[in-house]
């Protein structure tokens, strides 16, 4: 038989099932995301399926194909670089462009929310925008709102999120050196910060003083603090499977990309959260935060 050896370093990769299980996957996650909102708020039914099936198994069955849709994803992509050597020098610099690409799309995600926070802060007495100016009475945060301290749990947490860049940066270093353990004891470190953090956060919310609805104060602080809580278990998740992949040996011969992507998300979450820490919760503070 004619030998088909690679004359390159690029990787081909094989036809996957996985982008189309994806798709439909999110795709039933998000119908039954919908009709469990519109069921459990105003007790009306999208196209007769609580009728059938309670609308929670729907958003169940979605989010167990998207959740496993990434588990065999990017299972596939370890395989290739631990197992089958695809991910050669310049594979690896297209990824780490793909990553920079993904955590630059991140950063406009963020400014959409920042920038909703800014345009109603800073112009709440515009009196050309009638219904904010009459809702906020010329000033932010409105009347009646009990912001909270930024120097009670926010500051804590702002405490929680630089020790956790430490302690990667710590792993990133180590792995470098081909020390396994100083990798493994730096990412169980991050791991269990960013857990409090998540822990401390939920906490905070369950004792605000405002909501999410009624108010547009409510809605830009949750929408902006949440997505980024949000990041924090998704940056948690990444960190714990690279946790996972150290005990297992992986990251050897200098291929260590899926950790340093891991450890380039964390630092972004931490840089995103020291710009709502100032803005939201410092400089947006009121005379009655609490």
């Amino acid at each position: 038989m004619a030998s088909h050896a690679k004359g390159h370093e690029y990787h081909l990769v094989d036809p996957s099932r996985w982008p189309i299980v994806g798709a439909v996957s999110a795709f039933v996650m998000a119908v039954g995301a919908i009709v469990w909102m519109r069921a459990a708020n105003k007790g009306e039914m999208l196209f007769g399926l609580p009728e059938t099936m309670p609308a929670w198994v729907i958003f169940a069955v979605g989010a167990f194909g998207v959740a496993l849709t990434m588990f065999g994803w990017w299972g596939d992509v370890i395989r290739e670089a631990e197992k089958e050597g695809h991910h050669t020098p310049v594979v690896q610099l297209h990824h780490r462009y793909g990553m920079v690409l993904f955590i630059a799309s991140e950063v406009m995600f963020f400014v959409a929310w920042f920038w909703a926070y800014f345009a109603t802060s800073i112009f709440a007495g515009a009196e050309e925008q009638v219904m904010r100016f009459e809702f906020l009475g010329g000033h932010w945060p409105p009347k009646g709102i009990e912001t909270f301290n930024p120097m009670h749990l926010p500051y804590f947490n702002t405490l929680l999120l630089l020790t956790s860049g430490t302690t990667v940066t710590w792993a990133h270093h180590a792995i470098e050196h081909g020390d396994r353990k100083g990798f493994i004891n730096g990412l169980w470190l991050t791991v269990i910060l960013g857990a409090c953090f998540t822990a401390v956060q939920a906490y905070e919310y369950s004792h605000a003083a405002f909501s999410f609805s009624g108010n547009i104060y409510g809605a830009t602080v949750f929408m902006a603090t949440g997505f980024h809580g949000a990041h924090v278990i998704i940056g948690t998740i990444f960190l714990l499977v690279c946790l996972v992949r150290g005990y297992m040996g992986h990251f050897r011969h200098g291929n260590i990309f899926g950790f340093e992507a891991a450890a380039w998300y964390w630092h972004f979450v931490d840089v995103v959260w020291l710009f709502l820490f100032v803005s939201i919760y410092v400089w947006g503070a009121g005379a009655g935060a609490h």
